[in-house]
């Protein structure tokens, strides 16, 4: 650790503690291991804050850490400062529309707070266990996007720490460049501390559905049709390796509060010709939407979920989804995935996704298509052949006019950010010329070929 570092004075920890630079040099994707020279447990934001002007006037890396689960090194600073940020993970008042939460808190802890209310954020992401300010930074994508965006989309103000030092409050009209230059933004001006986000009426129950189709275009063009038809509040898509091969399989859901129930029969109107196909299961809200928990309570049992996860999250434009799906499912095999492995395929408007930084596809309708596979143990050449076919595929998407959704492992350069934002990009490169100068943030993020 920096001498000077040693020096300086927290309310939390700053150590430098071999067992907590390992830890940190650790994320969910296990495939990068890049150790810090000192973590930061911070026991206020002004701890942030001292941290990031010392570092800004040395330019030492510095990356904020939630749950970590990033998957190619992005929550990771080399030879840096790692910000620990799970202590900073109060939640505040609740009110009819609105919760602010510190960044470190859970979305299950945000929910479990906001349900005793009746009420709910309108996106949450399929695994719970991920903090506010990690999500808020890449977008944060769910079941309910087709309606509501991603969770970036439902954030009403944010607090944060810029690399002078400074605690700002932000939103749409004060500070908006700093604003929609944190959000989406991947951490590279500034620490999010606190966030107000937006609550919606929560249902106490769902009905769910997984219906089973025997091609993959018959499952996107149920799915396209339900998406324009907005007959379901949740609408998603698995592909599994099952018994006889491929399995597609919709996965829907519609939310409701006795006494009133779905009507099955219009519900699934012309979905289910074959009925033995249809699984139909009511369930409370939070048994819905913390419906991971037993799988991942049964991959940290066996291991698997310690096992590197070269995961590949991109988004499709409508027109060349069934055509990228055909190519990907020809060269994908089951060892690639893994025994747990899985395609994540399900439509979305992208006038649903307004925030800025957020990229998407220039079509109506998109498509994310994600593979969420499991590599094996101590074996580098298997999952450095994983990653280059990540970044194959994403060559293919970017030519057919896709973008990536930057949580995976896909091999990425200056030049590949700089094509990735686009048309948004001059803004984020002024926002980060003017807020952090020094470039203190955001060295996880590039990790080219």
């Amino acid at each position: 650790m920096d001498p000077d570092l040693r020096s300086i004075h927290v309310h939390g920890d700053l150590t430098g503690d071999p067992e907590a630079l390992a830890l940190a040099a650790t994320d969910f994707g296990h495939i990068v291991a890049d150790r810090p020279q000192a973590v930061l447990r911070p026991g206020s934001a002004t701890d942030i804050g001292t941290i990031l002007r010392f570092a800004a006037q040395r330019a030492i890396p510095v990356v904020p850490r939630g749950c970590g689960h990033t998957g190619y090194g992005q929550a990771q600073a080399r030879d840096g400062i790692v910000i620990d940020m799970a202590r900073l993970a109060a939640i505040g008042d609740i009110r009819e529309d609105r919760v602010t939460v510190e960044a470190g808190a859970t979305w299950a802890d945000v929910l479990r707070a906001t349900l005793r209310h009746g009420l709910t954020p309108p996106v949450l992401t399929d695994y719970l266990d991920l903090t506010v300010g990690g999500t808020l930074s890449v977008g944060g994508l769910g079941g309910t996007s087709h309606r509501y965006g991603a969770q970036t989309d439902t954030v009403l103000a944010l607090d944060a720490i810029t690399p002078d030092g400074r605690q700002r409050g932000c939103s749409t009209t004060t500070s908006a460049e700093l604003f929609h230059a944190l959000l989406a933004g991947l951490g590279q001006c500034g620490v999010i501390t606190r966030a107000t986000l937006r609550l919606v009426p929560a249902p106490s129950r769902v009905r769910r559905y997984k219906l089973s189709y025997s091609g993959v275009r018959l499952l996107t063009e149920m799915q396209r049709r339900l998406l324009h038809e907005r007959r379901f509040d949740h609408l998603q898509g698995q592909i599994v390796w099952g018994e006889h091969g491929w399995e597609y399989l919709l996965d829907a859901a519609t939310y409701y509060t006795p006494p009133e129930e779905p009507d099955d029969e219009t519900t699934l109107d012309g979905l289910a010709p074959d009925s033995t196909r249809l699984a139909r299961e009511d369930l409370s809200y939070w048994d819905f939407v913390d419906r991971l928990d037993d799988s991942v309570r049964e991959l940290r049992q066996t291991g698997e979920w310690w096992h590197p996860h070269p995961w590949a999250n991109l988004l499709i434009p409508d027109s060349a989804t069934d055509g990228f799906l055909a190519r990907l499912l020809g060269e994908l095999s089951p060892a690639d995935l893994g025994a747990p492995g899985l395609l994540l395929v399900y439509p979305l408007f992208t006038e649903a996704l307004a925030t800025p930084l957020f990229r998407a596809p220039e079509e109506s309708v998109a498509f994310l298509v994600a593979t969420l596979g499991y590599a094996p143990p101590h074996d580098p050449e298997s999952v450095r052949r994983l990653i280059d076919t990540n970044r194959q595929w994403y060559e293919q998407a970017r030519e057919l006019g896709g973008t990536v959704y930057p949580v995976g492992a896909i091999p990425f350069g200056q030049d590949d950010f700089v094509d990735h934002y686009g048309p948004a990009w001059p803004a984020l490169d002024a926002a980060k010329k003017r807020f952090d100068p020094r470039q203190i943030l955001g060295s996880g993020l590039c990790r080219p070929e």
